[in-house]
């Protein structure tokens, strides 16, 4: 089967140096600009005080069964300050031909069982998934330790944008992927945008739910992935106002773009492991996110 030979190349990864590819794709500058390091502790503060009273223990939303049989195996996808990154790849398990893929990215929590479970899930409905790791193998088990792995990632940018680069050549090169896509929540959300900013001619659809976004036309300007952007009205993280920004700035741009807020649910309502889940919300949004993913990464897809 095809999964098997992505093994093999995910073996050769491990003995072959990767560093390499990371070469290939390009580098960023060692720093991200001051304003942008202020405004990513300001939103850390912001997750901080949304996740205050949340824990990791997933509820039954967490425990949604794929709707077919997926391979899955913790696999690394490449290299960054010379150490071997893994990732969750998961893929259903009658793949022989390539599939779309689309590059998942975690909560402020990490890595952890909620978002395997969810990456099963997509990858049920026809997607090679492969669940990126942004904070190294940490998992938080609380707020705290969420929140320092989240500041890590502000304080160095360009290793997590290192890693997406990796994961995106991973998927398109070694697995084979026609088209990719991202999502990401939270924290992850945000990734998703930057996803796009990072490959603007290249990825074939972007999800953001709850994610950090920007009204910056410049930024924006470049980015021709479609944009799926998923928001509660009563987020105190991610206001209103500001996605409202952001939904301006891609229509003056004139952007393909879906943006959903829903009304009386708050910060994280997808996440069954928080305190503001909630289910209606969460199951109108991932019907969205299968059908705009299928729109745009399908078969049908030029």
């Amino acid at each position: 089967m095809l999964i098997a030979g992505i093994r093999r190349a995910a073996a050769m990864a491990t003995v072959c140096s990767v560093a390499l590819i990371l070469g290939a794709c390009g580098g960023g500058d060692d720093s991200a600009p001051g304003s942008d390091k202020a405004a990513g502790r300001a939103h850390v503060d912001a997750m901080t005080r949304e996740h205050a009273n949340d824990s990791t223990k997933a509820s039954a939303g967490a425990l949604i069964a794929p709707a077919r049989a997926v391979i899955s195996e913790n696999m690394p996808y490449g290299e960054v300050g010379d150490e071997l990154v893994y990732g969750y790849f998961v893929a259903p398990a009658d793949m022989f031909e390539p599939l779309p893929a689309v590059i998942m990215i975690h909560e402020w929590w990490g890595l952890n069982d909620n978002i395997r479970a969810t990456a099963d899930r997509l990858a049920a409905e026809g997607y090679i998934v492969l669940a990126v790791d942004l904070f190294g193998g940490k998992v938080a088990t609380n707020p705290a330790e969420a929140r320092q792995f989240m500041l890590s990632v502000v304080e160095d940018p360009e290793s997590a944008n290192a890693n997406i680069r990796s994961a995106y050549d991973f998927v398109s090169n070694t697995a084979g992927a026609p088209r990719v896509g991202s999502i990401g929540w939270c924290f992850g959300g945000a990734w998703s945008l930057n996803a796009a900013l990072l490959f603007p001619d290249a990825m074939a659809a972007t999800v953001i739910y709850y994610g950090q976004v920007t009204d910056d036309e410049e930024k924006l300007r470049p980015v021709n992935s479609p944009i799926l952007g998923l928001f509660g009205a009563e987020d105190k993280g991610i206001r209103v106002g500001a996605v409202r920004n952001f939904e301006g700035a891609l229509s003056r741009l004139r952007k393909d773009y879906e943006i959903h807020v829903y009304p009386k649910v708050g910060h994280a309502f997808a996440n069954p492991t928080g305190r503001n889940y909630d289910e209606l919300a969460a199951t109108d949004a991932w019907r969205r996110t299968l059908d705009f993913l299928d729109r745009h990464l399908s078969e049908g897809e030029s």
